[in-house]
């Protein structure tokens, strides 16, 4: 009799295994990139044939420019080659990663959820070719102060499809019937609003010179001309530099204007759908290099407008937001070139869905007026002290000149001070070079800080400056009295505290550098 043994284990199918997730493929950017770069050298290079083959030009002045300027254009020809050979990148769920150098080799990954804008902008060389440099802002900036991530570039379908991807913006246009009326287009009068200014002078300074290197190298000489011009209408020493000066505005407002115009030229400001069920505003501008700029407005936090001094009584001004993730000098806070205010006013209406920054103004106190006065004085005295050594002419000369000035300066320092509070938002106007009034939604507030300096304590004055994540990242409403003070800072961030001798109680800080809790 045999015993049985042990009955056998039911043989187990190995579970399958998980497939591995797919990851997504890596791009290269466009080889039309490659051409673009080979008909820029060649352009480049065709002034130096032009002049030394056709015109028989030759020496020191006209060769070495011209070999620099092909030379340049060679240049780069060979970057953008590298960079197309060695440049990769991928958009995965969650990142947008890139790779590229080829001595230095650098790895870069930006979170989908932390990107702010997504700039698409093309050169005329670029538009030729096809394809568009697309410009990935997350609120960060290297060393360098580049954006966060450059994809230069890329065709114009996989500029357009990776803009909808990182926006969420529909896949398909909508109709000319379904789509929403733009918040602003391009005025062509908005050119005569940026024909003027100190830039305008440096911008006819800057032509003129090229003008004069250029054209000296085939014997014009621009100096010699003007020289014969007021010799043969006997200007005189005043004459000459009032022609001269005349000559400079005209050149400048050319310069500027042409400027403005090629830059700004089909602007197009819209509201689009974003993701989440959210909305983007978008910004198209340019004639022969267009730009295109995406920002989420669940971002925004304000607005603010600028009036320079000089052109204020032509209502000149400057529109740009106050948004989270992008830096206050960046393109992407402009929402409007500079223009007329009630265009301002109203685009900035229909951004925010509210209109503060038309709301009546506090007025500051006169003493405010009596502080700016006392620096005018000092900047008037310290002037006339630097240049005391060369004697009484000069002192009393620059008495006289920088007196007024200051003075002046003064002035319209104490009238642009004003601040105002509304249901949602904090409005803040100070400035004498460039008055600024800025509109900031009060739930952006981080902290408030009361501050007085000696001069401030002495004439009742304190300067109540509020913190946020936002734009320049502090607004200030100077030299209030005392008494709106504290008013101001309990409506901009309600949950203060006041150190005082023996405790602390409920209330604003005053003296204090630090923003309150």
């Amino acid at each position: 009799m045999t015993a049985a043994g042990p009955a056998a284990a039911p043989a187990v199918e190995p579970s399958p295994r998980a497939a591995p997730a797919v990851e997504p493929p890596w791009r290269r950017l466009d080889p039309k990139l490659i051409w673009a770069d080979g008909l820029r050298a060649v352009l480049s290079m065709l002034p130096g044939v032009l002049t030394m083959v056709f015109l028989d030009a030759g020496g020191t002045m006209v060769t070495w420019p011209l070999l620099v300027l092909a030379g340049w254009g060679l240049w780069g020809a060979l970057v953008d080659l590298v960079r197309w050979l060695t440049t990769r990148y991928r958009l995965t769920e969650t990142h947008l990663e890139c790779r590229a150098g080829l001595l230095v080799r650098s790895s870069r990954s930006v979170a989908r959820e932390r990107i702010r804008t997504v700039d698409v902008d093309a050169r005329l060389i670029h538009r030729v070719a096809g394809v568009r440099r697309v410009t990935i802002g997350a609120g960060q900036t290297s060393t360098a102060m580049e954006a966060a991530l450059v994809l230069d570039a890329l065709s114009r379908d996989a500029a357009e499809r990776l803009r909808r991807e990182l926006t969420g913006a529909p896949e398909e246009e909508p109709t000319a019937e379904a789509r929403e009326p733009a918040l602003a287009e391009f005025d062509r009068r908005w050119v005569v609003y940026n024909l003027f200014g100190i830039w305008a002078l440096v911008c006819a300074g800057g032509l003129l010179f090229g003008a004069q290197v250029t054209l000296g190298a085939f014997g014009v000489d621009l100096v010699g001309w003007f020289r014969s011009a007021v010799d043969a209408w006997q200007l005189g020493a005043v004459g000459a530099f009032g022609f001269g000066f005349a000559l400079v505005v005209v050149v400048g407002a050319v310069g500027m204007g042409t400027q403005f115009f090629t830059s700004q030229a089909f602007f197009r400001l819209t509201r689009e759908p974003g993701e989440h069920g959210g909305s983007v505003l978008r910004t198209r501008r340019g004639l022969f290099r267009t730009r295109e700029a995406v920002r989420d407005e669940a971002r925004t936090r304000g607005a603010t407008i600028s009036e320079p001094l000089l052109w204020r009584w032509l209502g000149t001004t400057d529109t740009s937001l106050i948004t989270t993730g992008v830096f206050w000098w960046s393109e992407g806070v402009t929402l409007l070139p500079r223009g007329p205010r009630r265009a301002a006013l109203r685009v900035a209406a229909a951004v925010l869905g509210d209109d503060p920054l038309t709301a009546p103004l506090t007025r500051h106190p006169a003493a405010a007026l009596r502080r700016r006065l006392v620096w005018a004085l000092w900047v008037a005295a310290a002037a006339a002290l630097a240049v005391a050594p060369l004697g009484r002419p000069a002192w009393a000369v620059a008495l006289g000149v920088v007196g007024p000035l200051a003075l002046g300066l003064a002035f319209a320092g104490y009238r642009s001070l004003g601040h105002a509070v509304t249901d949602d938002y904090l409005v803040l106007r100070a400035g004498a070079m460039t008055r600024s009034t800025s509109a900031l939604r009060r739930t952006a507030v981080s902290g408030v800080c009361i501050r007085q300096s000696p001069l401030q304590r002495r004439l009742g004055l304190a300067t109540v400056r509020v913190s946020t994540a936002a734009g320049e990242g502090s607004y200030a409403a100077r030299d209030l009295a005392v008494a709106e003070a504290l008013p101001l800072a309990v409506s901009a961030l309600p949950v203060v505290t006041t150190f005082r001798e023996g405790g602390s109680v409920p209330g604003p800080r005053i003296g204090s550098g630090r923003p309150a809790p």
